[in-house]
């Protein structure tokens, strides 16, 4: 998915040692053992939706009309019981897939495959500005997660310019314990993810605009910041487990010492 960066080429002595095995100079080990330890970066994961772009002005009103017409067309509702099914499913589960798989055996590929069939998704992308450099600036590793399909994330990082600063993208397919599916905001899954990066909860911060995503989060101990840019007002005042609430990507910078 990622560009990968060009290798790091180690430099040798005359020796033919790694300068790296060398190590310093005698007069400089005293100064350097009184250093205080750097800090270590934080691994970030991001939502996509709503968090690196916007996408209730186009992409979400796109992605209801063809879910609906999924709906439609697999199960033979008519289009406002499709409508509605949508939306009871997507409350009661998180993600309306997990419900329409769960209560109507829908095939999990084959719905997100309609639900994202865009005829052209570049022009429906509203981009956040200075997303790329705001990225590129915030120290720590970069993990998209996303309850959406990989196929999805991957274009809309490539469009928006971002997909070289992240390291991985953990999509809804991959969102599964033991063969089922369970995309956010499930604990378990989100444990298992962290375990399988061998990670810390303590030094990584979800960034989010889903309310229920963030408190899972939370409660395995991860750090949380809601981005509130495409959310009602209401909903700020009830995240107040929320460490941070930002606008931009871009106030994370700003904001690092928090972490």
């Amino acid at each position: 998915m990622t560009r990968r960066p060009p290798a790091v080429r180690r430099q040798t002595g005359p020796l033919g040692r790694r300068r790296a095995d060398l190590g310093p100079p005698v007069s400089a080990r005293r100064e350097i053992a009184e250093l205080p330890a750097p800090r270590r970066a934080p691994v970030w994961l991001f939502d996509l939706d709503n968090t690196l772009h916007d996408t209730s002005t186009a992409i979400f009103p796109e992605i209801s009309r063809l879910m609906t017409a999924y709906i439609v067309r697999r199960l033979g509702y008519s289009p406002a019981d499709a409508d509605r099914l949508r939306r009871e499913l997507w409350q009661r589960y998180g993600a309306t897939l997990l419900g329409l798989v769960r209560e109507h055996g829908v095939d999990a590929a084959e719905f997100l495959r309609e639900a994202h069939a865009f005829d052209d998704l570049a022009a429906l992308i509203v981009p956040q500005r200075g997303l790329a450099a705001a990225l590129r600036r915030l120290p720590g590793r970069k993990i998209l997660f996303t309850n959406g399909p990989r196929a999805y994330a991957e274009a809309l990082l490539f469009h928006l310019g971002i997909d070289r600063h992240f390291q991985r993208c953990v999509a809804v397919e991959q969102m599964t314990l033991h063969g089922q599916l369970r995309p956010k905001p499930s604990r378990p899954m989100l444990r298992a993810l962290l375990a399988r990066e061998r990670v810390d909860p303590r030094r990584c911060v979800l960034v989010e605009d889903s309310l229920p995503n963030l408190v899972a989060a939370r409660a395995l101990g991860m750090s949380t910041v809601l981005m509130t840019a495409h959310l009602p007002k209401h909903m700020h005042r009830r995240a107040t487990w929320a460490r941070e609430k930002i606008t931009s990507i871009g106030i994370l910078q700003r904001k690092i010492s928090r972490f």
